[in-house]
């Protein structure tokens, strides 16, 4: 036997490349696609403007419910005969919701991809909504959110969503609802949505070998009775800082851990600051070796894992930082995770840990983006948010060409440690004195 004792070095990185992307109109709706030349598999992905923003206050939850009742049947066909079809195809229907889109896909072999759309397309336009099934769905979700909610998390999620963006606004409501919201919708409000958002035509992506493909015939197929001009997609909503900060007490009894959600806005993501951003919240909270979980993890124990990142939508976005920890440290855990956002804020980042960040980033598009279902969403990324059909292409080097300065302005710029909302979910009656004690916000309290 042969003992190594050195490790072997890294092999030179493959160079990275963004398909080419094809743009064009189709029957009222547009497609985008790009070519894979040779690759057997192909997705269509159906990208509508039915994202969870567009759901009516008090009605949270519609387009959760709405993905479970597409695949309840359709007008031609009842829910077994539909299921059949579309796994005598060897596929099955994806669907995905998000602040901003609506999106339902197929990944089948590329002869199959006409079919497969045909179908898609019956159940997005024409589903069968029969009210028994809506109400089975609904009651099915309303019942996995209680479930949900009966764990730490969730509640301590949605107070930091509803004090950073207010309860009354839907971005200030948890993205797929809560369980009351979900349980109250009756069947008509599920089709009102789906009469007002559902025909509209939208966007169908396609990646696969495009050689094997009539775009033409695949739009035509997708966008088949649909009608409705274009809608206002809103403008990016003003990020204003809060003039201090404040703590969310979110009373648990009896809990013997605190839950601990820390945040602020952020901008849209669009913004031209968003790798610079990205790249500054992987130094501080984005990754196992980022300065917070080194801190709250390595060096105090107060926790297994503590991460913290940007995240954002087309029109706002959020800085968050998520943890918990035993509930005799909550005090401390919060003074530091304040302290370290804040030194980040004052100090930037130093060229080691950049180069670290630099490099993971950008080598994970090489690693993710090799798929027809990574390169469809990527796609769906740009038409989302109307970023240029260069955008994957130049993205690893914007990466790697992010200096100290610049990922260090976009720190000083975008954390507001002074501003932030720091939830804990915990027992109040063991932990609100000391919270007091650390001067760190106006205390609020809150009762599940």
């Amino acid at each position: 036997m042969t003992l190594i004792t050195t490790r072997p070095g890294a092999g030179a990185a493959r160079p990275y490349r963004f398909p080419q992307v094809v743009r064009r109109g189709v029957a009222g709706g547009q497609v985008v696609a790009a070519h894979l030349p040779g690759q057997t598999l192909a997705v269509a992905l159906l990208l509508l403007d039915a994202g969870a923003g567009r759901e009516p206050g008090g009605k949270e939850g519609l387009g959760a419910v709405l993905a479970k009742a597409l695949e309840e049947g359709t007008a031609q066909r009842d829910a077994t005969a539909y299921a059949l079809a579309i796994e005598a195809l060897g596929t099955e229907l994806v669907t995905g919701l998000d602040w901003d889109s609506f999106q339902v896909s197929v990944q089948v072999p590329v002869d199959r991809l006409p079919a497969a759309v045909e179908l898609l397309a019956e159940a997005v336009r024409t589903p069968r909504l029969d009210p028994d099934d809506v109400r089975r769905v609904r009651d099915d979700e309303a019942t996995a959110l209680r479930m949900d909610w009966a764990n730490p998390g969730p509640r301590a999620d949605a107070a930091l969503r509803a004090d950073l963006f207010g309860g009354e606004n839907r971005w200030g409501r948890p993205l797929y609802g809560d369980p009351d919201s979900v349980a109250a919708l009756d069947v008509e409000d599920v089709r009102v949505f789906h009469s007002e958002w559902f025909i509209r035509p939208g966007t169908l992506v396609v990646a696969g070998d495009l050689d094997r493909l009539d775009l033409d015939a695949l739009g035509a197929a997708a966008f088949a009775g649909t009608g409705g001009g274009p809608v206002d997609r809103g403008g990016p909503i003003p990020v204003v800082p809060r003039d201090g900060r404040r703590i969310v007490l979110v009373d648990r009894p009896g809990s013997v851990q605190s839950t601990l959600r820390l945040g602020h806005p952020s901008p849209h993501r669009a913004h031209p600051d968003h790798v610079p951003t990205t790249l500054a919240g992987t130094v501080l909270g984005g990754a196992f070796t980022s300065r917070l979980n080194h801190l709250i993890r390595e060096v105090r124990g107060y926790t297994y894992g503590i991460r913290g990142d940007f995240a954002a939508s087309r029109r706002f976005g959020r800085f968050a930082v998520a943890s918990g920890v035993q509930t005799a440290v909550t005090a401390p855990a919060l003074v530091e995770a304040v302290g370290e956002i804040t030194r980040t804020q004052e100090t930037g980042v130093t060229e080691e840990e950049l180069a670290v960040a630099r490099s993971w980033r950008a080598g994970q598009l090489s690693v993710e983006l090799q798929t027809p279902r990574a390169i469809a969403s990527a796609l769906a990324t740009l038409v989302v948010h109307d970023l240029p059909d260069d955008y994957h292409a130049r993205l690893r080097e914007e990466l790697l060409a992010a200096d100290v300065d610049r990922v260090s302005t976009a720190a000083a710029t975008h954390l507001h440690p002074g501003s932030l909302t720091l939830v804990i979910e915990g027992d109040a009656a063991l932990i609100r004195d000391d919270l007091v004690a650390t001067g760190l916000g106006e205390i609020v309290t809150t009762t599940p």
